[in-house]
């Protein structure tokens, strides 16, 4: 497509991505802004990501900019840094060769390694912008921009895909799926972000290759679950990874629960959560990661809780401590959840019981931990999903935070004769029990 043909302009671009194209193509190279970055242009939105693609590679990058650390095992990616902005640029990728057919073209390297499955682990393979192309996921995202004749380059029908609005992989789904299982997961994702529909042909496959995603690494996912759930569209996601069976992968626990009853509590309270999630997000509004993976995990700690109090006869402190590891642990084999989002995770799991104590100076020093409003907040989801004794606790916390001083004194002491009120006809029966 030249200029006349397409919305894109450089306007459209960050400084720092003009900066890394312009250096490149100066310097000899191909350089194109790629993918996401054009596709978002193309649909009018402001991409929040300029990624690059070029025939230089990671080491003739690394030369040219000071500001450049290379990553990356399984494919080698240049990041050139500005500050907080991180300008990635990927060499164009080739095809695998069989070690037969091995390419001895100077610059084309053929370094690849697959595991049973099909899954690519190591996939340093150079080529031509035309096998990049080929080799890029979606036809929306093998889209390219360039700088230096202003055209945009279509290798794949992605503007006829934007334009029906569909999802669709290139070449072969079960293959690509196979090269790598998160490919299911960025399906959903697009189609949920960019308000599309995933083609049939690359939605049929993915229930009966769901398993392959329990070979991805843990740490992978938790990126995943970073993308699927904090970015404006996660009860959509959570709704469309169920429906292709791939929730159970990121969330073992609350997968089975939604198979064997969907209108469980802990389904609700998800639920609401995820909701809330997404009008926060929308709203320009900070949220944390580990309030929602509490949401999900809250109930299956109350469950183990419960099973070990009745079989075990621990001490109730201890048994929801061990339950509470127990669930972590387990969730831990799905998402690689860092020590920076289980603290706080740990926090508001505790304050739930902390909240149910409020004799003496336990309410004010409850109101003083750093925590406290997270554990509310959660406390309030779960009254409107349990409602009752939790409800009604819920209330007391949120009148007691706005009341004054003395109002706050009376509100304890009117607790505490609430509370012998509710005690005395058990002691009566015991006392009579005794007689």
């Amino acid at each position: 497509m030249s200029r006349d043909e397409h919305n894109i302009s450089r306007k459209d671009i960050s400084d720092n991505a003009l900066k890394v194209l312009y250096r490149l193509n100066k310097s000899g190279f191909d350089a194109y802004l790629v993918g996401g970055g054009v596709r978002d242009i193309l649909l009018g939105e402001h991409p929040k990501d300029f990624d690059i693609a070029t025939n230089a590679t990671p080491e003739q990058i690394k030369k040219l900019f000071r500001n450049c650390r290379l990553i990356g095992r399984r494919f080698r990616l240049a990041h050139i840094v500005f500050g907080r902005d991180i300008i990635e640029v990927a060499t164009f990728r080739g095809h695998h060769a069989s070690p037969e057919k091995s390419d001895s073209r100077p610059g084309k390297q053929n370094h690849s390694k697959r595991s049973e499955d099909g899954m690519l682990l190591r996939d340093n393979i150079y080529g031509s912008i035309e096998e990049d192309a080929e080799r890029r996921d979606f036809t929306i995202n093998a889209l390219y921009y360039s700088t230096k004749d202003f055209k945009v380059y279509d290798f794949a029908n992605g503007l006829k895909d934007i334009e029906g609005r569909k999802i669709r992989l290139i070449g072969d789904p079960e293959t690509r799926y196979r090269e790598d299982p998160v490919r299911m997961l960025r399906a959903i994702r697009f189609a949920t972000k960019l308000d599309m529909e995933i083609a049939k042909d690359t939605a049929g496959p993915i229930r009966e290759l769901a398993p392959l995603m329990a070979n991805i690494p843990a740490a992978r996912m938790f990126e995943e679950y970073m993308k699927l759930f904090l970015s404006g569209k996660a009860r959509e996601n959570f709704d469309l990874l169920a429906d292709y069976q791939l929730l159970e992968f990121l969330f073992p626990h609350i997968s089975q629960t939604l198979a064997q009853d969907a209108d469980d509590k802990s389904v609700h309270f998800v639920r609401q959560v995820l909701l809330n999630t997404d009008n926060r997000i929308n709203d320009g509004k900070r949220v944390t990661p580990a309030f929602l993976l509490a949401a999900v995990l809250w109930y299956e700690i109350e469950k183990q809780n419960q099973q070990l109090l009745a079989k075990s006869g621990m001490p109730p402190q201890d048994a929801f401590f061990v339950a509470m590891t127990q669930v972590l642990q387990e969730q831990q084999r799905c998402i690689a959840i860092p020590k920076r989002f289980q603290l706080p995770m740990k926090d508001i799991f505790a304050l739930q019981h902390r909240l149910t104590r409020r004799e003496g100076s336990r309410a004010f020093k409850t109101l003083e931990h750093p925590r406290f409003r997270a554990g509310y907040d959660f406390l309030l989801y779960r009254g409107k999903v349990e409602g009752g004794d939790v409800a009604e606790l819920a209330e007391w916390w949120t009148s007691f935070q706005e009341a004054s001083p003395d109002t706050q004194q009376q509100m304890i002491k009117s607790f505490k004769t609430t509370r012998k009120r509710r005690r005395s006809p058990r002691k009566r029966s015991q006392a009579a029990g005794k007689e």
